[in-house]
């Protein structure tokens, strides 16, 4: 890249041509408060709205202040950022946008982590002039299984719109109106249950506001525990134990395993267990599941559906009943980790317990805000009684932990409960974009060539590329490997088998950015990719750490086979793991695989 030379706050500094004003500013350490920005160069997208006019700064030689984040800077640029025009300027936004915002920051959602919030006490924003303008919105609140969306608080940052449409391309969420009246909504002012949403909460994770949050089910959490008719267990993901660590201070990619399991064993619950033991138990299916399909496809069976798609993340199942239902024959019918959990819990753990389903309460813990509408799907209960019944975010766990008064920095490493907290670490590695097709390579390599492996490591399978391809060598064979992390690039891959032209015979595939790690229910990142990959090297870490790396060696995993389930892809694993999915855009749901059976072996 060629170099220009430009003046900021009177220091003279050279910085790449095409750079905003905002960026040559944070390279030299100048913080310039911004709503609306986001830096999504990692995700091939670029940042649109410039909306906000926070992020003012003088540029000499124009009348007017300009948006630091969508100004470029141009050879010989003399910039002030701090001047009391500017000040008076970014003042004088925060107070308009203050001035048509509800003022009940005491009880909101994102108190203490509001970015309006706290852009204003950093501007010094004490009184609000002009408050009579504050008028409701005539589409007041939507709540939905996942996402609570209050428009009151919209400020018009547009940064929802952005991610739900440029990143995800879900197209949920669209700007309308002028004036005191614009918000972002939903086509036609849809409730959010009616629309493509796909609960993925990437919207959730970079609204400034309040605007958009998680439905809380912390409360009905302390109802559980408090309830001594019930046995309370609790599941742990893999994601979470990688940031958690972050509401209380420490650095992201912190692992703090032993530390949750400490906290969650002080909360009150009656068994903690990881849901990295149900990944590795996924991988028994799913990897079965691709080997079959494989060994028709080489026999020479033109009906079989290849690639098969990964169906852990809910975000990405509702992405394609949605969006693709031409296509719901292709995915495994594998159930989620944390849906084949809850199964497991309530059917081999109850019994070894000797109580009723009914009698236990299973509480996921879940980097995830669609996982609250995964668990509230019918295909996953019993007469009425879910496999899952709770499942709350990492922020709501932290929230948790904080009413306890309890600190996990201060807390002793605990281990997981047995029998189904045991794990690999090819459940852990789950918890990033490209870790569920590792983990099932590792098992399906030694399935299939009936070799040990020895370097259990695809390394060739990381990275944060938004789509990535591999071929790893199964003895001779040569497995095609396609993975994308986003919704954006899901569709790119989705397309191209549509149309003929993928060659591949895997597709890993998770809705959030950097799979995971990055979900809409994990500590708020703000858009840095860092986090992410601090986050990601963390589950490697453990994964490097365990004695036992691939599914099909966990102990744990082999018992609930031999003792209760049979065998991978049996009739029983199949009732009680695998799923069905619908076509979302037809008028009543309708089942489209899997309600004969004829999947089972």
């Amino acid at each position: 890249m060629s170099k220009i030379n430009i003046t900021i706050d009177n220091r003279k500094i050279e910085v790449e041509a095409g750079s905003t004003i905002l960026e040559a500013a944070k390279n030299i350490g100048v913080e310039i408060p911004t709503l609306c920005h986001m830096n999504l160069h990692d995700l091939n997208v670029e940042n649109k709205p410039a909306g906000c006019r926070v992020c003012v700064v003088e540029v000499e030689g124009r009348k007017n202040l300009a948006p630091s984040c969508a100004t470029k800077v141009n050879e010989g640029m003399v910039i002030r950022t701090n001047n009391m025009r500017v000040i008076n300027s970014r003042r004088t936004v925060m107070e308009f946008i203050l001035s048509d915002h509800p003022k009940d920051c005491l009880v909101c959602a994102k108190n203490g982590v509001c970015d309006l919030q706290n852009m204003a006490a950093q501007l010094g924003v004490r009184e609000i002039p002009n408050q009579e303008i504050y008028s409701m919105s005539e589409y007041r609140l939507d709540t939905s299984p996942s996402i609570i969306r209050n428009m009151d608080k919209c400020i018009m940052c547009r940064k929802c719109e952005t991610m739900c449409n440029e990143v995800q391309t879900v197209g949920a969420l669209y700007a309308t109106g002028r004036g005191f009246d614009a918000v972002v909504s939903t086509p036609f002012h849809m409730d959010l249950v009616d629309t493509n949403c796909t609960y993925c909460g990437q919207c959730v994770a970079v609204c400034p506001t309040a605007a958009l949050t998680e439905v809380d089910h912390t409360r009905a959490v302390i109802r559980a525990i408090n309830d001594k008719s019930k046995t309370v267990v609790v599941q742990t993901a893999p994601a979470v134990r990688a940031a958690l660590g972050e509401e209380f201070g420490l650095e992201a990619g912190h692992l703090v395993t032993g530390q949750m399991v400490a906290g969650l064993r002080q909360l009150g619950f009656d068994h903690i267990f990881d849901t990295d033991f149900a990944a590795d138990v996924t991988i028994m299916e799913e990897g079965t599941e691709l080997l079959d399909r494989l060994g028709k496809h080489l026999a020479g069976d033109k009906d079989v559906k290849l690639p098969i798609l990964t169906s852990c993340c809910p975000g990405w199942v509702n992405f394609f009943e949605t969006q693709f239902p031409d296509m719901l024959d292709i995915p495994s019918t594998a159930r989620s980790p944390q849906q084949i959990f809850g199964s497991i819990a309530k059917t081999y753990f109850a019994e070894q317990l000797k109580i009723k389903r009914e009698d236990m309460i299973v509480v996921s813990v879940m980097p995830c805000v669609a996982k609250k509408y995964e668990a509230q799907r019918d295909e996953f209960k019993t007469d009425g009684n879910p496999d899952v019944d709770i499942s709350i975010t990492t922020r709501e766990l932290a929230q948790l932990m904080k009413q306890a008064n309890l600190d996990i920095k201060t807390l002793p490493e605990e281990e997981f409960d047995q029998p189904m907290g045991e794990s690999t670490g090819a459940g852990v590695i789950f918890g990033t974009t490209g870790g569920v097709i590792e983990a099932a390579t590792r098992t399906a390599y030694e399935l299939y060539t009936k070799k040990t492996l020895e370097n259990v490591e695809f390394k060739q399978l990381r990275g944060m590329e938004g789509i990535r391809s591999a071929t790893v060598d199964f003895d001779g064979f040569d497995l095609k490997i396609g993975i994308a992390h986003g919704l954006g690039n899901a569709r790119q891959l989705l397309n191209d088998i549509r149309d003929g032209k993928s060659d591949f015979h895997a597709i890993e595939v998770m809705a959030c950015p950097g799979g995971c790690i990055g979900g809409g229910g994990q500590p708020y990142h703000h858009g840095d990719s860092s986090i992410l990959k601090k986050r990601a090297a963390a589950l490697y870490t453990e994964d490097e750490r365990k004695v036992k790396r691939k599914s099909h060696t966990n102990p744990a995993v082999i018992k609930v086979y031999e003792d209760f389930l049979g065998a991978p892809m049996s009739h029983k694993a199949h009732q009680l793991l695998h799923t069905n999915y619908f076509d979302k855009q037809q008028e009543g749901p309708e089942i489209v695989k899997g309600d004969d059976c004829t999947s089972c072996n």
